[in-house]
């Protein structure tokens, strides 16, 4: 019995990677669902490789009455709103939200309200509302599976072993200026931090890897996933990315997983919700895992990690700060309004200046998020960053 899907950012680097899987395990999944945001050209592409899809979001409502005309027989919505009418409409087992940015958020409560299950690449979802998540699946609403390839790796781990755990030890490129120390990243250009090492990302992410912020985001992510605090989360710098995560255990040994960067492992073992073949290795020393090259995370280098503390251990609204000023601050970065360590100053002041919340429903998370996009804004414009 195959099962049904709902993909929401489909035209993603995720989503296209999800859509490939799907399309090559049509015994095992049936897609009922895309949103697609801006991209509409690829709206005929895929409605012809999946004729199972009954309904279509798009970003641009004034689209939707053309839409609706070339292909009548599915069904079109737009904007925010459209993706949770989409996720009705479909009701489909799985939701998997490949969506980038705060925009993903409701449509993970509101799956995991309503008992989908949810696999997750949308990282602004734990990140920004993690205590309502956990508090959704703490009650007993739907089931979560992680796609973050660091978090796989990590679910994998603990599979095998889950006690006497010593750290999370999650592993890090350095993204595109990992040679280059503080005072070289002054003049650094949008054009060169989208030169990732060894991932295929979207651009946004890929900002997010060069500032480390990406980084801050999965350690957020791992303490509201496994439930281990910071000073059981540590990062370790890894050149290759064959490594993913590791687990240390009491003992001094360490479990990992080892494979090629390919984002199709972790979205698989999403959808398949972990119930496929895995390889996990052990070694005593994780230099022993391969012929890779490491190197000691340097706080003083990636002082952007220290927000990640704060969300973790004073929670409330600190999530939805730090996310929608990095938003705001990677698209300005991204068309050469402000430099490269102005993405860090601006989340800096936000969250140095944020008067905490609780963080005890969407609505709350919305309006900080709104709050801080505005006032970071104003920032970029008056030029103080």
């Amino acid at each position: 019995m195959s099962k049904s899907i709902v993909l929401l950012g489909a035209s993603g680097s995720i989503g296209y990677q999800t859509l490939d899987i799907v399309k090559k395990n049509p015994q095992d999944f049936n897609l009922f669902g895309i949103s697609i945001g801006h991209k509409t050209r690829k709206i005929n592409g895929i409605l012809s490789h999946f004729p199972s899809i009954k309904a279509v979001c798009i970003q641009d409502k004034n689209k939707v009455n053309y839409y609706q005309k070339h292909y009548p027989l599915v069904k079109f919505f737009s904007g925010d709103e459209g993706l949770i009418n989409l996720i009705d409409y479909c009701k489909a087992e799985m939701v998997v939200n490949a969506l980038v940015g705060f925009v993903g958020l409701y449509p993970s409560i509101y799956s995991l309200t309503n008992n989908y299950k949810l696999a997750l690449a949308n990282k602004e979802s734990l990140v920004v509302g993690g205590d309502i998540i956990n508090d959704l699946l703490a009650k007993g609403h739907g089931e979560l599976f992680p796609i973050d390839s660091e978090h796989s790796a990590l679910w994998k781990c603990l599979k095998v072993k889950d006690t006497d755990v010593d750290k999370l030890v999650i592993t890090a490129s350095g993204g595109a200026f990992r040679k280059l120390n503080r005072d070289q990243l002054v003049d650094v250009k949008a054009s060169d931090a989208l030169k990732h090492p060894t991932w295929k990302m979207g651009p946004k992410i890929t900002i997010d890897c060069a500032s480390m912020v990406n980084k801050s985001f999965e350690v957020i992510e791992a303490y509201y996933l496994f439930g281990y605090d910071y000073e059981h989360i540590s990062i370790l710098l890894h050149d290759e990315s064959m490594i993913h995560s590791l687990v240390k255990y009491k003992d001094g040994t360490y479990r990992a997983e080892v494979s090629y960067p390919d984002m199709r492992n972790p979205i698989r073992f999403a959808l398949y919700e972990g119930n496929i073949p895995f390889d996990t290795e052990v070694s005593d020393d994780y230099h022993k895992f391969g012929p890779y090259h490491f190197h000691d995370f340097d706080i003083n280098r990636y002082p952007v990690v220290n927000h990640a503390r704060t969300v973790m251990e004073k929670g409330g609204t600190y999530g939805a700060v730090f996310n929608a000023s990095n938003e705001v601050a990677v698209h300005a970065y991204l068309k050469d309004e402000i430099p490269f360590l102005a993405i860090e100053s601006l989340i800096n002041r936000c969250m140095n200046e944020h008067h905490n919340e609780k963080a005890k429903d969407y609505e709350t998370l919305l309006r900080v998020d709104q709050k801080t996009r505005k006032y970071v804004r104003e920032l970029i414009e008056k030029g103080e960053y």
